[in-house]
């Protein structure tokens, strides 16, 4: 997820989110599980790695307009960059475990990714029409712009999921087509392909997670001996320009586009790989596994990960990122708390029930009634008639993997 501008004009970012029930107890169910009835609580631990990878997302995004007048900065932003997106990812795997192609669950796909992602595509292209007063900017469903590229991805991969769980070794095969992709420039700018394979291995890595993979890394010597390796990587990011800057982390382009040979893209899959997987387990364990002040925003991030990106766009467009004051120390520190405060307040509750008919649209005018929906609502204990209820649950559990 990245919000640097491409040769063309377009951007890219990360980020994502998950609305929980209104209800004080919510689950973390596996999207489509049709468990959010069951009374399953949700779990602490993903709650907290999705508000805190949001955060970095957010502080990432506004950092960029700042960060060439710091060498720390420029490091520190290259290291978040390399694991915050595959962190998002994987949990959006994790949580895609039992998807397949059941009427219900292509239904909340719709409602919980495709609706979400025509309506900000339209209005991020709109917004910078007005604001930046770019009357031209194109609208195109078919060109994810800006943060939007992360729907268009998790549609995808959650389309593939049944492909992913029926073949030997799915893992080795994602890693094959990120390589092939990291050298195939003719892939092009449409649905934002190029991302979509090359970032597709942490997805399926999470596919085939479990949880004790999740506690493995949750121990107290793996949260040691991750200090270590988070300075090690800051110290190797700091030259700048390190392996040909950051464009790598973005994922976004092939090794031409980038300026290096052919076989560069398939070597630099593969490190990069091993590296972000690295960074990204190192985060898993300093996120707390028990209940915090800001574990319930974990349950909006989709929320805070949409619309953040129009302050941040605002800022760009009017110059607010310009005065001096902003490229010191000081500046730094209080852009990142604004970022923070920002996406954490567009998290909240009180946001969450003024954009939920976006985020979570009631759609069941627009799909045939499912036959088996009543039968397979009894045995799992809930009550059939009440439809609307069901669909509003179903909504907010395709949101789980949207935060992830």
């Amino acid at each position: 997820m990245t919000d640097s501008p491409r040769p063309n004009g377009h951007h890219g970012t990360p980020l994502a989110p998950a609305p929980s029930p209104g209800t004080g107890t919510s689950t973390t169910d596996t999207p489509g599980s049709g468990a959010s009835g069951s009374g399953k609580r949700r779990d602490a631990f993903f709650d907290n790695a999705k508000y805190l990878a949001i955060v970095l997302v957010a502080v990432g995004h506004f950092w960029e307009p700042i960060k060439d007048d710091s060498q720390f900065l420029q490091a520190a932003y290259t290291v978040v960059y390399a694991f915050h997106m595959p962190a998002f990812i994987i949990i959006s795997g994790y949580f895609s475990r039992s998807f397949d192609m059941r009427p219900d669950r292509l239904r909340r796909l719709i409602t919980g990714i495709v609706v979400p992602y025509i309506v900000f595509e339209t209005a991020y292209s709109l917004f910078k029409r007005v604001v930046d007063s770019d009357p031209q900017h194109e609208i195109s469903l078919l060109d994810p712009w800006y943060l939007t590229w992360f729907l268009c991805a998790l549609f995808i991969w959650r389309l593939t999921t049944p492909i992913w769980k029926a073949v030997r070794h799915p893992l080795p095969l994602a890693l094959g087509i990120a390589m092939l992709a990291s050298a195939s420039p003719q892939i092009g700018n449409d649905l934002d392909l190029q991302r979509v394979l090359q970032f597709l291995p942490y997805f399926v890595l999470g596919l085939c997670l479990r949880p004790e993979h999740f506690h493995l890394v949750r121990r107290r010597s793996v949260r040691i001996l991750s200090v270590p390796v988070f300075v090690s990587a800051l110290a190797l990011a700091w030259p700048p320009g390190v392996l040909g800057g950051t464009g790598w982390l973005y994922h976004r382009d092939s090794a031409q586009e980038l300026g290096a040979p052919w076989w560069a893209g398939p070597v630099m899959t593969l490190v990069l790989f091993g590296c972000c997987l690295l960074l990204t387990a190192c985060f898993f364990a300093w996120v707390p596994g028990r209940h915090m002040w800001f574990t319930a925003l974990g349950a909006g991030t989709l929320y805070g990960y949409l619309l953040h990106g129009f302050v941040m766009r605002a800022g760009e467009y009017r110059g607010w990122f310009e005065p001096s004051v902003l490229h010191g120390p000081a500046g730094a520190v209080a852009v990142t708390v604004f970022a923070a405060v920002l996406v954490t307040f567009l998290c909240s509750r009180p946001v969450q029930r003024v954009f939920r008919f976006v985020m979570e649209p009631r759609m069941e005018w627009a799909f045939k009634r499912d036959a088996a929906e009543p039968a397979r609502g009894r045995g799992q204990g809930e009550k059939p008639a009440k439809q609307g209820a069901g669909e509003t649950r179903e909504a907010r559990e395709i949101q789980e993997q949207v935060s992830a």
